[in-house]
């Protein structure tokens, strides 16, 4: 049914508007009208109260939420109840993440991903694979003994036809650029991540089809002076986009802002790298037979090692503003705008225009979640 979102703080193509309607109809956005029309008076409509209404966030990282992980059950369930945890938190739109595992894990993670897309499942946009055909020396927390070269079979497995989005992470120096080239041409998303390549390496991965790279800094080559490593690589290229992970801990906030001064604007993208105590009660969860404790939002090992994170997307655009002192309006579009054009979705998501997809949330000015819609159905939420 048509109706009108009024009275609210509205993020456009064009900046901040508090003199608009937003009309939805369906599932999409159909006018940003001027409250001075009288077309908002003639159908129903929602007063927000003056908050803040935003482009719904979408996250390509999320590993787990709601108390589960992709890897320990890749099925149409699980993912129901990840894209339902985050969502809480004003994400609306989601790839779950497939830590590196066996071939037949990735093999059902794919066919569920496919039913979730069949069924609807809200929010769910495709599925970002990282790894396995990552560097053992940039293994994070990672489990090494799934690490391997992608064979002929892999690869039509990973270039077959698909719905939605699909993403993959892999080591340019594990993965040979004829390979890079394949799975680019069949349209997945290539991100370099947990790689031990050099800037040359990288060079010749970003020309064979690479499109981004996977948790700025973490798990990769540095930059320096001689060598300028995957991140000098990443920061140079105009045309690729670089994932961060914006919680305090993942990177200092000065490595991360010299990296968004240095980087094309428009190509900085926010990701949480989620783990299962986003969204549920238990701070506990099991990784590689390991079990992990999340304290003080800081996900890691008995030896320290970074196990994803406890961070969700509207703790990422507050932290965007307060620890690295951008405007909210550029954090927001890190968090919504730009992995959609990272994603190939721009024309249709990230964005409140006509003729976008009608996902959003609405915030107050403490970054909490009030409400979201996701094709236009609305759910109340304070978090």
């Amino acid at each position: 049914m048509t109706h009108a979102l009024v009275n609210a703080r509205v993020l456009t193509d064009n900046g901040w508007r508090d003199d608009c309607a937003v009309v939805l109809d369906g599932e999409q956005i159909v006018a940003l009208i001027p409250l001075s029309d009288p077309r908002p008076r003639e159908i129903p409509r929602q007063d927000l109260d003056g908050a803040m209404l935003l482009p719904g966030f979408i996250d390509v990282q999320v590993n787990g939420g709601g108390g589960v992980l992709f890897n320990e059950a890749p099925t149409v369930p699980t993912i129901r109840r990840i894209g339902a945890a985050h969502r809480r938190y004003g994400t609306t739109g989601f790839l779950p993440t497939l830590i590196s595992d066996d071939l037949a894990v990735m093999r059902a993670a794919l066919v569920a991903v496919e039913q979730a897309l069949s069924e609807g499942v809200p929010g769910l946009l495709g599925i970002h694979l990282e790894g396995p055909y990552l560097a053992p020396a940039r293994k994070g927390v990672h489990d090494a003994k799934y690490f391997r070269v992608p064979d002929s079979e892999e690869l039509a497995l990973l270039c077959a036809p698909h719905r939605g989005v699909r993403l993959l992470t892999l080591a340019p120096d594990q993965v040979p650029p004829e390979s890079i080239r394949a799975l680019a041409a069949a349209g997945v998303i290539v991100c370099a991540g947990h790689t031990a390549a050099d800037y040359a390496t990288t060079r010749v991965a970003l020309d064979a089809g690479v499109r981004g790279f996977t948790h700025l800094f973490n798990a990769m080559t540095p930059f320096g002076s001689r060598e300028p490593g995957v991140v000098g690589a990443a920061l140079e290229d105009p045309a690729s986009w670089c994932g961060i992970i914006v919680d305090g801990h993942h990177v200092h906030p000065a490595s991360l802002r010299v990296a968004i001064a240095a980087k094309a604007r428009g190509k900085m993208l926010l990701v949480t790298d989620a783990m299962p105590p986003v969204g549920a009660d238990s701070p506990e969860y099991v990784l590689n037979g390991e079990t992990i404790m999340a304290r003080d939002g800081i996900c890691q090992t008995a030896q320290g090692v970074l196990a994803g994170s406890a961070l969700d997307m509207a703790g990422a655009v507050r932290n965007t503003v307060k620890l690295l002192g951008l405007p909210l309006d550029e954090a927001v579009r890190m968090g919504s705008t730009y992995p959609a054009q990272f994603l190939g979705l721009g024309a249709t998501y990230g964005r409140i225009h006509a003729g976008c997809h009608a996902d959003l949330v609405l915030m107050d000015d403490d970054y909490r979640v009030l409400q979201s819609w996701i094709g236009g159905v609305a759910i109340q939420q304070q978090v």
